[in-house]
């Protein structure tokens, strides 16, 4: 059974949430400040975050940089404000989603689900792909840069290992969110740039290349370590 953390600072929003999970098979636990879902992180485990970004004691962007320094466990964000620079902040911290309050308890529960179906697929097992210096082992999910290990959060590998499967070949925005968050996805297509900005900075020295193709997506190609420099 996976467990679900909500972080809310609203009680009301917490037991909301715990009472259309459960129906679904969810385990549910909550929390109303960001430091008892710091300490829940350890031993709670849990395998899905919803994390709300007001909290009254540690700013919810601040409790998502401090989950991603240990863990890759998958967020989706609550946020009470519509400006599209929250989302984007959002996922640029890491988080896979976000849902706008005040919101449909359903849609909340399908979001959980697809996230959960994402994070739990991952990319199908093969052979290892190698481009380069850089080497991608689907199946064990490791990715290594001149031999040492390149730690990658969740739709990172995912991104990379698509782009790297179609060296060459340029993918719309729209074919890699197909392909890395799935057909019932919510966000944008500003998701793929972040995540993009986010692999070429991790792939710095790398002979894989992230090519922006000007209005129409990106394409992953070979070039010597040395021209990279």
């Amino acid at each position: 059974m996976a467990t679900i953390l909500v972080v809310d600072d609203e009680p009301n929003i917490i037991e909301l949430a715990k009472l259309y999970l459960e129906q679904d098979g969810y385990h549910v636990e909550g929390a109303g400040r960001g430091s008892d879902a710091l300490a829940k992180l350890g031993s709670s485990k849990p395998s899905l975050i919803v994390l709300d970004l007001m909290l009254p004691d540690i700013d919810g962007f601040d409790v998502c940089r401090e989950i991603r320094k240990k863990s890759d466990v998958p967020i989706l964000m609550l946020t009470a404000r519509r400006e599209d620079v929250d989302k984007i902040v959002g996922l640029e911290l890491g988080a896979d989603d976000y849902l706008t309050k005040p919101f449909n308890p359903r849609e909340l529960v399908a979001r959980v689900k697809a996230i959960l179906r994402r994070y739990q697929a991952g990319v199908r097992p093969g052979q290892i792909i190698a481009v380069g210096n850089l080497q991608i082992d689907p199946a064990r999910r490791e990715v290594t840069l001149d031999g040492q290990p390149l730690r990658l959060r969740t739709k990172e590998f995912d991104l990379l290992t698509t782009l790297a499967q179609n060296l060459g070949i340029v993918l719309t925005r729209e074919q890699l969110l197909e392909a890395v968050w799935g057909t019932d996805y919510y966000g944008e297509t500003r998701t793929v740039d972040i995540h993009v900005n986010h692999l070429r900075d991790k792939l710095a020295g790398s002979s894989a290349l992230i090519e922006t193709v000007r209005g129409v997506g990106y394409k992953m190609v070979s070039r010597p370590p040395a021209l990279n420099k």
